[in-house]
């Protein structure tokens, strides 16, 4: 029967006895899972606020109606040409109206579903922004603004003023920074704007937008639906778009093609609208979590060297410990309990010096104006990074004690003291 007592006593006390070798062993462990911790921390913390860059205000469903040429052409419904080949040159989209038809009760048929988190109307239409004599050709959008909030996060994106604001004051508007900037504008000015079928209409500015999309922040501004409606000279009822947020994003594809059939309506899903950023995403996130385990990789490679050589120094011990009745099974399990907490000892200080240096960035101030609600480097502290890390420190000690302690176990100690 295997006596735990003095197999950990002996271990101990070569550790001790060999503080050098044991703390670069140790130190091999810290500095892998720490470089892990730290790396990884950062690179996907990066990856997360640029895809919430993104993501956060795209709507998982975005509903319109598209205008399009139809595919029957009054050429086609004669049957004199039924049987020749046609050619139609310079064909015009039929005549009709933006408004998606019959917008709230469609609203309130998805807000139904139970996959559906909530369904938000919105009015759009270009616009000239004219102060003086500027004027700038942009994009007018009428929203709900708390529910922009609550659903889209639209809080994050407002520099100045605010999105109560935008909701209890009557004709006030939410200007982008980029138009401001250009304007010479500040809050509590008005702007004139103009639609495309005429007239102007002043508009209090109550706060600035900025996307951290330079030329999206250089055209596009928010009001309410209700004063898009009164510009546009348009009825309660004009909707012109319609964003869906769901629970589970991946309820997009599905949910969207069902609308499309059922309503005759344009229905652009969020992963088929950012299919390049999706790409682009998972490329980084494949690099980040290549070095990571190519870090740890590295790191198992140096701790089984260090506990390699660690056991061709003990090798006279080998020799008498086996001498005075110690099994070879015995011998492998004291090598191999040095190297299980040779990894604990280094990968808890491995995790500390991670959190630490990963705590450390999270505090550097990172002020851009492409992205004006960070003021700091971003960090994802994910409790699965560190089980992952002390898990591959307890795992790679013990793989490099394995092998080095089986050989350990086959030595003949007669050999050994007589090569002395």
């Amino acid at each position: 029967m295997t006596n735990w007592t003095v197999i950990l006593s002996i271990a101990k006390t070569h550790l001790l006895t060999k503080v050098r070798q044991t703390s670069i062993a140790a130190l091999g462990v810290t500095f892998g899972i720490g470089s892990y911790i730290t790396l990884v921390c950062f690179m996907t913390g990066l990856n997360t606020m640029l895809d919430n860059l993104i993501l956060n205000q795209t709507p998982h469903i975005h509903i319109y109606n598209e205008i399009e040429p139809s595919l029957d052409q009054p050429i086609d419904l004669f049957s004199g040409l039924k049987n020749n080949f046609n050619i139609v040159h310079s064909i015009k989209p039929k005549l009709s109206q933006k408004k998606i038809h019959n917008a709230l009760p469609i609203i309130s048929f998805l807000e139904e579903k139970n996959i559906v988190r909530g369904a938000l109307p919105q009015v759009k239409t270009q616009i000239f922004y004219m102060a003086g004599s500027i004027e700038l050709g942009g994009n007018l959008t009428g929203i709900n603004p708390l529910d922009e909030t609550r659903l889209f996060n639209m809080d994050d994106y407002i520099v100045e003023g605010s999105a109560e604001a935008l909701q209890n004051t009557d004709n006030s508007i939410l200007l982008g920074i980029g138009i401001a900037k250009k304007m010479s504008l500040k809050v509590g000015d008005r702007v004139q704007i103009s639609p495309i079928n005429g007239g102007v209409f002043p508009l209090k500015i109550v706060g600035f937008y900025q996307s951290g999309i330079a030329d999206l922040d250089a055209i596009q501004s928010f009001t309410s639906i209700r004063t898009v409606q009164r510009v546009l000279g348009e009825t309660n009822n004009y909707i012109t778009d319609i964003n869906v947020k769901l629970f589970d994003i991946e309820d997009a594809i599905p949910l969207s093609k069902n609308i499309e059939k059922q309503f005759n309506l344009k229905a652009i899903d969020i992963k088929t609208a950012n299919a390049q950023f999706e790409t682009g995403t998972t490329i980084r996130n494949l690099i980040t979590y290549a070095v990571s385990i190519t870090l740890l990789i590295v790191a198992g490679f140096g701790i089984y060297n260090i506990l390699n050589m660690l056991i061709y120094e003990k090798m006279n011990d080998i020799a008498i410990l086996k001498a005075t009745g110690f099994s070879g099974k015995d011998v492998q399990l004291i090598f191999m309990s040095q190297a299980i907490i040779i990894g604990f000892a280094g990968g808890i200080l491995g995790l500390l010096i991670g959190f630490g240096l990963a705590s450390l960035i999270e505090t550097i101030p990172f002020k851009t104006e492409a992205l004006p609600t960070v003021d700091t480097y971003p960090i994802n502290m994910n409790p699965l990074f560190f089980v992952i890390g002390f898990s591959f420190a307890m795992l790679s000690t013990f793989l490099a004690g394995y092998l080095p302690a089986k050989k350990a176990k086959k030595i003949d100690p007669v050999k050994i003291i007589r090569g002395q």
